[in-house]
């Protein structure tokens, strides 16, 4: 049997001081407006990529905020990485030393990770790079929990060298505070995510916390949101709606065949 189409709400509060409202048009399209198209593959690619982007921030926003750490890892000529192998081990090399120091003080590591790279020559393929394929301009970024010195962070991007007593710095590392505002670190996340020509690896640390997901299915009609998109600049209504929150940005989206859907981003109100 078909399901009758509704409108639902979708919460998904990002940790104590964010929440992420989308209401959506769900079930099957309204009648008069022809038999729902197939996406194309590449539609469908940008949409799982346009996903997996939005996931990133809120598991951000989840996780991390003021008193946390945003890194950037480069390398010096002589310790370019010969594969992409090896630079994902650097990486690795370099969150070990991180949990360990951490460790020493009693703070378990949280992180999340993106490696940017591109290869000569295949700059525009994004499949599996393999092993023997040497990359060029290699990037790490990092969002790490504080409670290690800076300057002591930045000293831990670094090797050991035959005939070095002391460990060699691979390149150029710098660590800062992360700058949290209405949006949370949202910034931060979509430049570790920026579009470049290349490829990305992503991972993050095994103790984050999910966002909470909360579903409403008769909450709003498709008439009441249809007179909502009427004053799509009108904040009120969702002030009165999430009264513990203040919304930073409302989006309205228009589809011929499912019709109206709005995403609302808030920000807990400190009393």
């Amino acid at each position: 049997m078909r399901r009758k189409r509704f409108i639902r709400e979708k919460r998904i509060y990002c940790g104590k001081d964010y929440l992420e409202v989308d209401i959506i048009p769900c079930g099957n399209p309204e009648k008069g407006r022809g038999k729902k198209r197939e996406e194309s593959s590449q539609k469908q690619k940008n949409l799982n990529e346009k996903n997996s982007k939005r996931r990133f921030v809120q598991l951000g926003k989840a996780n991390f905020g003021e008193g946390d750490l945003c890194v950037d890892c480069t390398y010096a000529d002589d310790f370019l990485p010969k594969t992409i192998r090896q630079a994902c081990k650097d990486m690795e090399n370099y969150i070990r030393r991180l949990k360990y120091h951490m460790a020493k003080i009693n703070i378990e590591l949280k992180y999340m990770m993106v490696t940017e790279f591109t290869v000569e020559g295949e700059e525009d393929r994004e499949e599996e790079i393999e092993d023997r394929e040497k990359p060029v301009r290699v990037h790490h970024h990092l969002i790490i929990n504080g409670g290690l010195d800076r300057d002591f962070i930045e000293s831990l991007w670094s090797k050991k060298v035959k005939g070095k007593k002391e460990r060699v710095s691979m390149g150029f590392c710098n660590a800062d505070r992360l700058q949290p505002n209405e949006n949370g670190i949202e910034a931060r996340c979509n430049y570790m995510q920026k579009r470049k020509r290349g490829c990305k690896r992503f991972s993050c640390s095994q103790n984050l916390k999910k966002p909470e997901v909360k579903k409403n299915d008769s909450k709003y009609s498709f008439k009441k949101v249809r007179e909502l998109s009427k004053t799509p600049e009108d904040k009120e209504y969702w002030r009165k709606q999430y009264p513990e929150y203040e919304p930073s940005r409302v989006e309205w989206e228009y589809n011929d065949y499912t019709g109206w859907a709005v995403y609302i981003k808030l920000r807990r109100i400190i009393r």
